[in-house]
């Protein structure tokens, strides 16, 4: 008999979920940011979408997670934002102001958006 190549016959099948958790933060500047500085906003200078105080900014799950920034309702470009999450003290959102550009004015509302994503898989073999 010749030599042949044995193996198992196996069917499987896997389900992926990816569940998005956003959580949404919310605040009005209180004095203008001149260009070519930056805007520190505090965990506790936040609100959330039930309209109290925000006592934690989120941890970013790695590879699973993004935040943005909005200001005045306008999408932002990534580089200008540095977020830092935690507790008050702790976590934060700063916002360089371009040199050269236009100044963020007081009474501006400012978004902050942080999504995570919980991945789950299961497979079910038949044999």
């Amino acid at each position: 008999m010749a030599l042949q190549l044995m193996k198992l016959l196996v069917t499987a099948t896997t389900t992926t979920t990816v569940g998005p958790t956003p959580e949404k933060f919310f605040h009005v500047t209180t004095v203008e940011t001149p260009a070519g500085s930056t805007l520190s906003i505090d965990t506790a200078d936040f609100f959330n979408d039930a309209g109290a105080i925000a006592t934690d900014l989120p941890a970013l799950a790695t590879d699973n997670s993004y935040f943005k920034v909005y200001i005045n309702g306008v999408l932002q470009m990534e580089g200008i934002s540095t977020y830092t999450p935690g507790a008050t003290t702790i976590g934060s959102l700063g916002i360089d102001v371009p040199a050269g550009g236009d100044p963020i004015l007081q009474g501006t509302p400012i978004v902050l958006e942080v999504v995570n994503y919980s991945p789950t898989s299961s497979t079910d073999v038949e044999t």
